[in-house]
Formats: C-alpha cells, structure tokens, sequence
C-alpha cells in the first residue's frame, strides 16, 4: 500500500500550531541566552505575549516548550520522503530529504536558537531526553514511512538501517555543528555535515546508492 499524502491542517489546527512554534522560538532563544535553571515559565510566556495558563495549555513544562521547534526539521524531512516514488529512496533522494529537513522557515535564526538550545542540554538533562527523544520518535516514523513505500516486499532490517543511518546522521551533523562556530549555510553547515556523514555511510556500510 503506498503511503497517504497527508491531510490539510485546519486553519484553527494551522494557528495552534503556529502559536507553539512562536512559543518554542521564544523558549529556545531564553534558554540559549541564560540557560534553563534562570528562566522560569512565566518569563517564556510573557516573552511570548501569551497568559501562563495558555502556556500550559501547550506545554506541560518549560522545557518540553522547545520541542515543536526542534521537531520541524522531522516533520519536513518525513514529508519529502513520503511524496517521493514508491520504492526505496536513493541516495540523492535522501540528500534532497536532508536538504528540506535543516533549512529551516527562519533561517539562519532559527538555526543560530537551536545551536544556543543544543549547548544548553549539556546542563539540563530534561532538554537532553527530548532532543533524543524526538530524534528516536523522528527514526521510527521513517521507518514506517520507508515500509509504506516499498511494500510487503521490503527488507525490514534493511530499513531499519536506512531509516536509523539517515536519523543519525542529521543529530550527529546538527551536534557536531552546534559544539562549534561553523557557518549556517554552506561548508560546515548542517546540511553540509549531515549530507557528508550520509555519503560516509551509503559508502561504506548502507545498501544505498544512487543508481
């Protein structure tokens, strides 16, 4: 069965959803600016114009506030995957997949907040289970994306390893580049470290190619 394009959000989901990601950017950059032990929920919604019950409406705590930010980059590389030709993804098109996943809507300050955000989990371990946590939820979803695709046919271990390998290697890129003072866009941006650390694995350990 080929995967379902996905269903058009409402516009009453759309602005729910905008108003999370405003949420999250207003967090992420608190954070990335003072760190998560001086930043109190109630700074983030005032911050963000909102009262702090409909801050709690969104998020259960301040720190779980980031995840819709950290989770965009998921969500469009799942949607590039899932549009493209019902069979397993090659290695270009996985690139492509990479290059819609870290370009981010605010970019390069979107990007610049998740390296401040990313540098701040060394200190808080609540930060640090949900970036792992959506980058395994990220994983998992590929996969089943990757099984729609090719069908009853498909080698499951093969896309395990497709879908973990290709997970990896943006976390590892957007870590590596966030641990430095690399650029947003091109040589040693994350999209250039990530399509690098793929080309290393389809190399030498994946069966993907671009044939």
């Amino acid at each position: 069965m080929s995967a379902q394009p996905p269903r058009r959000p409402s516009l009453a989901e759309r602005r729910k959803a905008e108003t999370r990601l405003d949420i999250a950017r207003t967090a992420a950059r608190l954070f990335a600016e003072h760190g998560t032990a001086d930043v109190t929920a109630e700074q983030i919604a005032a911050e963000a114009g909102i009262g702090l019950r409909t801050f709690y409406r969104y998020s259960r705590t301040k720190e779980e506030a980031v995840e819709p930010l950290l989770a965009t980059g998921a969500q469009r590389w799942l949607e590039v995957v899932a549009s493209g030709p019902h069979r397993l993804p090659m290695l270009p098109e996985l690139e492509q997949a990479i290059r819609a996943a870290l370009t981010f809507d605010g970019a390069p300050e979107d990007l610049e907040t998740t390296r401040g955000l990313i540098r701040a989990m060394d200190d808080d371990p609540a930060l640090r289970t949900i970036w792992h946590r959506i980058n395994m939820e990220s994983e998992r979803d590929l996969y089943r994306v990757l099984a729609d695709l090719v069908g009853p046919t498909a080698d499951l271990l093969q896309l395990r390893l497709i879908a973990a390998a290709a997970a990896g290697a943006i976390r590892i890129a957007v870590e590596q580049w966030a641990s430095g003072s690399g650029p947003t866009s091109g040589t040693g941006s994350p999209v250039d470290l990530a399509l690098h650390a793929l080309r290393i694995l389809a190399a030498d350990a994946l069966p993907i190619n671009s044939e």
